[in-house]
């Protein structure tokens, strides 16, 4: 159900906490605040706002989780946010590491109405262009990050999540985008980047970033 009354920022809270719970973890508040750019104060207080009209379920130090109906507007929320990406990226043909940021300006000011009718022109895609399911679409549960593929396996990049601006352009100048197949050639010791061969060469990426690169491995390998 769509809560009217809630602005901009209590939905990107929903979206955030959603992005930052897993199915049996909370999102620390501290780790809210630091993604929203907001001082803790400041996030404690939208929390309690959040949790008096029943969408978040607060556990004092230790963090947040959504309840089901704060999963239910997180996730039309994100889904607003994903096909806004398919449109800008496929029909305008705006920069792939652009378009996360364009959707989070839009996802806010869309009615259901255009969602739908949105969903509808773009084909009911079933993931944006990062590789992310576009909620009731897609089962992502056969992905998983690029640093747990065992030394010489390879994969294909399915998604980036969570999305930021900074990582998105990373990953472009790298070319290590939704659909590149990769084979994860060394991890190197005492924290070191993952080595990676791709059809574009050698690349060299750190293992923060590779913890929000989903792959789907190859079940075959070339001889």
């Amino acid at each position: 159900m769509k809560h009217e009354s809630f602005n901009e920022s209590a939905e990107m809270y929903l979206k955030t906490v959603s992005e930052l719970a897993g199915p049996d973890a909370l999102a620390p508040i501290s780790a809210l605040a630091d993604r929203l750019g907001v001082s803790a104060v400041s996030a404690t207080e939208m929390v309690h706002r959040l949790q008096e009209h029943g969408l978040v379920a607060h556990q004092p130090y230790r963090g947040v989780a959504l309840t089901e109906n704060g999963q239910q507007l997180a996730a039309e929320v994100v889904r607003r946010h994903r096909l806004w990406e398919c449109f800008l990226f496929e029909r305008l043909g705006l920069p792939w590491d652009q378009v996360h940021d364009f959707a989070c300006r839009l996802e806010h000011a869309t009615v259901p109405a255009v969602t739908e009718a949105l969903d509808a022109y773009l084909g009911r895609p079933a993931t944006c262009p990062h590789g992310n399911p576009i909620p009731a679409t897609t089962d992502a549960t056969a992905d998983r990050p690029l640093g747990t593929l065992p030394v010489g396996s390879s994969a294909v990049v399915v998604r980036v999540y969570p999305e930021t601006d900074g990582l998105l352009s990373y990953l472009a100048e790298l070319d290590l985008l939704p659909g590149q197949r990769v084979t994860l050639r060394e991890i190197a010791p005492f924290q070191g980047p993952l080595v990676l061969l791709t059809a574009a060469g050698i690349r060299h990426i750190g293992r923060e970033a590779a913890a929000n690169i989903y792959v789907r491995p190859l079940l075959e390998e070339p001889a």
